[in-house]
């Protein structure tokens, strides 16, 4: 008699959808990569003249970037011909666009910037409700940029939990003005079981058989000092859903 192996079959079955996402990956990224860029800054007297901050991508028409409110340099020696910029990677090295920023949503770490030239291709924003805890997922930025240089490279992430940002404090006196705020509107934000590294930050995270995006990596869980990301990676990082990303376009006035 015939019979049915299930563990067998699950396995099996298993190990056919990860060659499917990897061949989606594979087929995907030559869509992605070009509308990946870095954030920093130029100045004329500094050597080297540009200074990456972290990473972005194009959204809407294809001049605008959305990145970490963070990110962006805060203080420029305007005075000296310092500009913030976004650094394009290409076949013939490194193109820097000058760039001003729109809008920029605080609470939420996220910021929509406009860049100068002709429009580059943009990523299509998914809905970040439809996310569910286990998908797996991608996001493709500038890891360390500012030592391996602007090559983008990409990694995997699943989506370990949805959570309110909020968390508890020890007592009393840990309560700082951000902190109450956030207490009294949370909202949630992606747990990540992936290495992500601070050049990293405003990375898409995104879908691998659509590409759409669903979030936008944010921080990295630190253990001990922020030098101990580098050499003891936690291996967790958080995300902020791309739904957020969509407001802050429409209240630009841009369709997402």
């Amino acid at each position: 008699m015939f019979r049915l192996n299930i563990p067998r079959l699950l396995t099996a079955l298993c190990l056919f959808l990860a060659a499917v996402a990897q061949a989606d990956i594979v087929e995907l990224l030559p869509r992605i990569k070009p509308a990946i860029v870095g954030v920093g800054s130029q100045h004329p007297l500094r050597s080297p003249r540009t200074r990456l901050s972290g990473t972005g991508f194009v959204v809407a028409d294809g001049r605008h970037v959305v990145t970490n409110a963070h990110v962006p340099p805060t203080l420029l020696e305007t005075e000296k011909g310092e500009t913030l910029a976004v650094l394009l990677h290409g076949f013939g090295g490194v193109e820097v666009r000058r760039a001003e920023k729109v809008m920029s949503d605080p609470e939420h770490d996220l910021s929509l910037l406009k860049i100068e030239g002709d429009p580059l291709p943009a990523l299509k924003l998914g809905n970040s409700d439809q996310a569910k805890e286990g998908q797996q997922f991608y996001f493709t930025g500038y890891p360390i940029g500012a030592v391996l240089g602007l090559h983008p490279a990409t990694h995997r992430a699943g989506l370990a939990a949805v959570a309110p940002i909020y968390s508890q404090v020890a007592s009393v006196r840990s309560l700082t003005p951000r902190l109450i705020r956030q207490a009294k509107k949370p909202f949630m934000i992606f747990q990540l079981d992936a290495t992500a590294y601070p050049g990293n930050s405003g990375s898409p995270m995104y879908d691998a058989e659509t590409g759409e995006v669903m979030a936008v990596i944010n921080a990295v869980f630190v253990k001990g000092s922020k030098e101990s990301v580098l050499k003891d990676p936690s291996g967790i990082s958080y995300a902020i859903p791309v739904n957020y990303v969509r407001e802050l376009l429409e209240s630009a006035g841009l369709r997402p």
